[in-house]
């Protein structure tokens, strides 16, 4: 049966990644803070569930049954809005006032359990800073994107650490306001940013981001997590709220789905588990729709199903896992021996490919070679090796 070259692949990606003309975005999931030791969604959910007592306990665990995380944020802010404070009325058995207790109350929890730095678990951050020690090098003639759902400060920690400036559209040191349009403009506006900018965009908000309790709500970015008597914004607000509070993540979903519609965009997605159906319709519609683009997600362990159904169809969209790859259409395991392939980027033992490992690929990232010769990406080729 045909298969793939692992180490054809990973060659072939570093070509990709030193084309100074391309245009990269990078999508980053919870893998990627997992592997620096903080806690994906699902840990904050249990974590949250430990924490809670009596009826906020009993109330969490009834939404849990229907919503996630995110999706109970949301909904308790939709509660509170909805409801009159004066009238009492109740909506999944929670007042106005008791629906934004409860949203404070996992917020709290949320940065306590992110805050970079906390006691609580094995943190390190050698992979977001071998992730910044590649970007800090890249010479691309655009500036590189970077978007990510996670809500902790990793990135910031390492950018800074490292002295890589970024600009996450935000302007201000201690109560920083965003700027639409320094977020909507593009190379060929006045207004454009310098390109050695990293572009840092957080689509589902940050636990330095704060939403202010006055007349005019709005969010605003501070220069640390948010205190305990604050709300985050740490999740994208529905129809039913404040238009200001809306502002930050409508623009940024935005400037995603125009990033990956940039002609001839390397696009790398990790640590994502494709379950965020507005996200994934902007992927793969960018992916279907700018042939000259190149979409690589990595996994890291099996291949979504909904990743997998649109892999099959979408030749420039190629998928890296442990055991198989798709790649050019074609869905096949890895070869048993990869000729040559560094033992960083492949486990022997139990022949699997690695990079789906954020903090493998971050490594792979900080290795790679700047000096290739430009080349025109060739899937059948890929395919045939």
């Amino acid at each position: 049966m045909n298969s793939h070259s692992a180490d054809y692949v990973v060659e072939e990606l570093g070509r990709k990644l030193a084309t100074r003309s391309r245009h990269v975005c990078i999508l980053l999931g919870a893998g990627a803070s997992r592997a620096c030791g903080l806690p994906d969604l699902a840990c904050l959910q249990d974590s949250i569930q430990e924490s809670l007592t009596g009826d906020d306990r009993a109330t969490y665990v009834s939404l849990r049954k229907n919503y996630n995380l995110e999706q109970i944020l949301s909904r308790l802010r939709r509660i509170a809005s909805l409801l009159d404070d004066d009238t009492g009325q109740k909506i999944d058995n929670l007042t106005a006032q008791e629906a934004r207790d409860l949203d404070r109350t996992i917020c709290n929890h949320i940065v306590e359990k992110l805050k970079i730095g906390n006691q609580v678990g094995n943190q390190d951050l050698s992979p977001m800073e071998d992730f910044a020690r590649w970007i800090s090098r890249t010479d691309y003639h655009l500036p590189v994107e970077v978007f990510t759902v996670n809500y902790d400060l990793a990135l910031e920690t390492a950018f800074e650490g490292l002295q890589v400036p970024y600009f996450d559209g935000f302007v201000g040191v201690l109560s920083a306001r965003f700027r639409t349009d320094l977020v909507e403009a593009s190379d060929k506006d006045d207004n454009w940013l310098p390109r050695f900018l990293v572009r840092l965009w957080k689509l589902h908000g940050s636990i330095h981001w704060k939403l202010e309790d006055k007349k005019q709500a709005s969010i605003v970015r501070l220069g640390t997590a948010v205190d305990p008597d604050s709300v985050a914004a740490i999740y994208p607000s529905d129809a039913k709220y404040e238009e200001s509070r809306r502002v930050p993540f409508v623009v940024l979903q935005d400037r995603f789905r125009r990033a990956l519609h940039q002609p001839e965009t390397l696009v790398l997605i990790s640590g994502y588990s494709f379950s965020d159906d507005h996200l994934n319709e902007i992927i793969f519609e960018a992916a279907q729709q700018c042939q000259r683009s190149e979409f690589w997600a990595f996994c890291h362990r099996n291949i979504p199903d909904i990743l997998s159904e649109k892999a099959v169809r979408i030749p420039n969209l190629q998928v890296i896992s442990r055991s198989e790859a798709i790649i050019g259409c074609n869905k096949r395991n890895w070869k048993c021996l990869p000729d040559g392939l560094s033992q960083d980027y492949w486990d022997a033992d139990k022949r699997k490919v690695t990079l789906g490992d954020f903090k493998i690929l971050a490594n792979y990232l900080g290795k790679s070679n700047p000096h290739y010769e430009e080349e025109e990406f060739d899937s059948d080729e890929l395919d045939s090796n």
